[in-house]
C-alpha cells in the first residue's frame, strides 16, 4: 500500500471540497472495497477524506411515501429495516444475498453502488486493463472470459458490475442524492448512474469528481411479490453469473432486472410487456444485441432459466 494523508470531515460540502481540490483524492466509509484496492496498488489516493461522520445513517418515509435511505446507512440496518422488510423485499433478499454478514456490518449504501469491477484482469497487475490503466488494452477480451459480460459491453472492456443492491434499486427506480464543493444538489435516477464501458471503462459513474452521495430515495411501494434469484459458482460468498431481480403482481405483470451480466444493473422496460408470454419471450428483447464470448454465452441461458424459476415462484 503506498503512502497516502487522511482527515475525517465534518461537513458535507467541506469534504466535497476537500476531494475537488486535491488531486488523487477520494472519500471513504466502510472501506470494504476502497481498502483492498488500495493493498493491490490497483487504487492509489493521496489523500482520503472519511465521511463517517457526516451523519448520512437514517432511513426515513419520504412525503410521498417512499424511503429516503442515507448514505452511510450499512446494508445490514437496511436489509434489517422494517419498512424495507414489508414494503420492498427484493431489496432485502438483495443485500443478503452478496457478500457476508462481517461485510454487511460495514459496507454502505453509497459504497455499494460505487463498487469497482471483479474481473480477474483488472485484480491482476500484470494483465492489461482499460480500467486499471487507460489505454493499455483489454487482455479479457481474447482471455477467459466466463464471469464477464455479454451485453453493454465494448471493445475496450467486457468487465461487469459485481453489485446485488443495486440491482434491486434499479428495478425499484431509485433516485440517487448528491452534493457537490459549491453545495449544490442533484438528483440521479439510478438508471442513468453507472455508465456504459464505451471507450472509457475507467470512468463507471456520472458523477462528478467533487460530488458525494448524501442519500438514496425509493418511490411508494410497488406492491407485488418480490424476489431475488442470485445463481453463482457456490453457495455464499460469491459474485453473481447471473442474477434476476422482480416485482411480480397478480395479473402477470410486473418488474425486471439482471445482474452479472453488463457494466450497469440491466434493465429494459420495453421486454417487462412480454412477462405474461414467459422468460424466454424476456430474455429474448432484453438481451437483443448481446455479444456474448466462446466462455460467457451460457448466461442468456442461464438468465432465461433463472427469471423461469421466478416466474414459476410467483405463481404459488
Amino acid at each position: 500500500m503506498k503512502a497516502f494523508s487522511y482527515e475525517r470531515a465534518k461537513d458535507p460540502i467541506s469534504a466535497a471540497q476537500a476531494v475537488a481540490g486535491r488531486t488523487g483524492a477520494k472519500f471513504i466509509a466502510g472501506g470494504t472495497n476502497l481498502l483492498d484496492l488500495m493493498k493491490l496498488e490497483i487504487e492509489a489516493p493521496t489523500h482520503l477524506v472519511d465521511v463517517q461522520d457526516l451523519g448520512f445513517d437514517k432511513i426515513e418515509v419520504t412525503g410521498d411515501g417512499g424511503l429516503r435511505i442515507g448514505a452511510l446507512v450499512t446494508n445490514t440496518d437496511l436489509a434489517a429495516d422494517a419498512r424495507v422488510r414489508r414494503d420492498y423485499q427484493v431489496l432485502t433478499r438483495a443485500i443478503v444475498a452478496g457478500a457476508s454478514g462481517q461485510l454487511r456490518n460495514k459496507a454502505s449504501t453509497a459504497g455499494n453502488l460505487l463498487q469497482r469491477t471483479r474481473c480477474p484482469y483488472f485484480y491482476d497487475t500484470n494483465m492489461a486493463c482499460n480500467k486499471r490503466s487507460p489505454g493499455s488494452g483489454c487482455a479479457a477480451i481474447v482471455g477467459y472470459s466466463r464471469q464477464l459480460g455479454i451485453i453493454g459491453v465494448s471493445g475496450s472492456c467486457i468487465a461487469t458490475f459485481p453489485g446485488d443492491m443495486p440491482v434491486a434499486m434499479r428495478l425499484l427506480d431509485a433516485v440517487v442524492e448528491t452534493i457537490d464543493s459549491r453545495g449544490q444538489q442533484r438528483s440521479i435516477p439510478i438508471a442513468d448512474f453507472h455508465r456504459l464501458w464505451g471507450d472509457t471503462p475507467h470512468v463507471e459513474t456520472t458523477l462528478r469528481p467533487d460530488e458525494l452521495i448524501i442519500a438514496v430515495t425509493l418511490p411508494p411501494p410497488l406492491g407485488g411479490k418480490h424476489f431475488y434469484e442470485k445463481v453463482r459458482d457456490r453457495a455464499s460468498y460469491a459474485f453473481a453469473l447471473v442474477s434476476v431481480a422482480a416485482v411480480i403482481q397478480s395479473d402477470g405483470s410486473g418488474r425486471v432486472a439482471f445482474g452479472g451480466v453488463a457494466p450497469k444493473p440491466w434493465r429494459v422496460e420495453a421486454a417487462e410487456s412480454l412477462l405474461p408470454h414467459g422468460a424466454e419471450a424476456v430474455t429474448s428483447r432484453a438481451f437483443q444485441g448481446a455479444t456474448p464470448t466462446k466462455d460467457n454465452s451460457f448466461k442468456l441461458t442461464l438468465a432465461t432459466r433463472a427469471l423461469a424459476s421466478v416466474i414459476e415462484q410467483s405463481k404459488g
